[in-house]
């Protein structure tokens, strides 16, 4: 907070949630930052009368320390050696990447904090109790309507209540607290937007996604939708289509926001079509996250070690004017200030995951999974849903592999004492 001011507001991501935020309404709409529901834009609507983006930044600090706290705290009362508590703490604690993160007015820190006390409560004692299922279901709800991803996250919380035999209220009431709060929301997009969802553009979102090897030689799709197959345009991931002014559907008459139904069906269409290209190019854009150094992906994009010297204006806009009239009026370009930008720059390098290292840590979970499903495996199957399901629907992003990083440091974590205590002679 020290070494860069003030807090960083990415143009257009941060502005669409500001924009949101003080014209509260259901989804960020069809702009860069969209495609998610409005509960970002309510966690700051709530801190809108302290007129303070440090404050929203200092807060999302504390949300990864205390994730650190809770990682430790629950590996501790799981039995867990003091070192390897210590250890599954660091890379979320110390990681370079995580501070950049929560200095800058994004979603992430908020919704890693939700999935991580969600994790934290269900797997705090041995049987799931009423009031910490009531817990759990609030806190993976609030967490879908940060990022939509939640909702498998809830639905995985399910099947492990069930499976547990823990009993049907505390069963029937995770349900319902879960999908109460997900209903009413959907009830609100439904008025203001026409129809009952969570969020726009998943259908342009898998559109993208099918857009790296859509053949519509091989899709054969209907009259209606063959507006929609590659027209020409080159970009070298597939999220980078939506924003291309040059793509089909944003050639098409409405651009993206009148094309989402068909460009879903069209995308159901693709993957039907050609499985295995879809599988094959989920497949290598997963594996991205665990090259080093950070794959570039989209080229112009430099994924790690991005604390630097300088400054970021912000273009001289309506909505930065709006963001600093009804907000804050500190709101400026982020520029680093010496000397503890400077400690940050030179920190950056070695406090860095590597990608084989994260895939060591998922290996090590995956294993202590199967050797200890009831309390590994609903840490590590979140991971991967964290890790896969994004590549799925829409593109890699190093920023979306870091909430996998403290769930696969608990999985492993909770595997490899396992395993330890197994090999110990009795």
């Amino acid at each position: 907070m020290l070494g860069y001011r003030p807090p960083r507001l990415y143009w257009y991501d941060s502005f669409t949630y500001l924009s949101v935020t003080f014209h509260l309404r259901p989804s960020a709409g069809f702009q860069p930052g969209g495609f998610q529901p409005s509960g970002y834009p309510i966690f700051l609507w709530v801190l809108q009368p302290l007129h303070s983006i440090l404050l929203v930044a200092g807060i999302q600090h504390l949300m990864g320390l205390a994730i650190g706290g809770m990682t430790y705290a629950l590996l501790r009362r799981r039995s867990v050696p003091v070192w390897g508590a210590i250890a599954a703490t660091i890379p979320v604690l110390f990681d370079a990447s995580f501070l950049r993160l929560e200095q800058g007015i994004l979603p992430d820190a908020l919704f890693i904090f939700l999935v991580m006390s969600a994790v934290t409560v269900t797997l705090w004692s041995p049987s799931l109790s009423t009031w910490a299922a009531v817990s759990a279901g609030l806190l993976l709800a609030a967490a879908t309507l940060v990022r939509t991803i939640g909702l498998p996250l809830l639905v995985v919380l399910v099947v492990y209540v069930a499976v547990g035999r823990v009993g049907w209220r505390p069963l029937a009431t995770l349900m319902m607290t879960g999908l109460l709060p997900l209903a009413a929301y959907a009830c609100w997009f439904r008025v203001e937007e026409g129809r009952f969802s969570l969020a726009d553009g998943d259908g342009v979102a898998l559109w993208a996604r099918t857009m790296t090897f859509a053949d519509c030689s091989v899709i054969k799709p209907p009259a209606t939708e063959r507006y929609l197959c590659p027209n020409g345009a080159r970009q070298d991931a597939a999220g980078e289509y939506v924003w291309d002014p040059k793509s089909s559907i944003n050639q098409a008459p409405g651009g993206l926001a009148s094309n989402n139904d068909t460009a879903r069906s069209f995308a159901i269409h693709a993957i039907a079509a050609q499985p295995f290209d879809y599988l094959m190019d989920v497949i290598h854009d997963v594996s991205l996250a665990f090259t080093f150094p950070p794959a570039r992906h989209p080229r112009r994009i430099q994924p790690a070690f991005g604390f630097a010297r300088g400054c970021a204006p912000l273009p001289d806009t309506p909505q930065i004017s709006e963001a600093r009239r009804k907000y804050d009026s500190a709101i400026r370009g982020q520029c680093s200030v010496d000397p503890y930008a400077g400690f940050l720059i030179d920190y950056q390098y070695p406090a860095y995951l590597p990608g084989p290292l994260l895939a060591v840590i998922l290996f090590a979970g995956a294993v202590g999974a199967f050797r200890r499903p009831r309390s590994a495996l609903f840490p590590w199957v979140v991971a991967s849903i964290l890790l896969v399901a994004p590549v799925a629907i829409l593109d890699f992003d190093h920023r979306y592999v870091l909430p996998v990083i403290p769930l696969a440091c608990l999985a492993a974590a909770l595997g490899i004492a396992e395993l330890a205590r197994k090999s110990e002679p009795s």
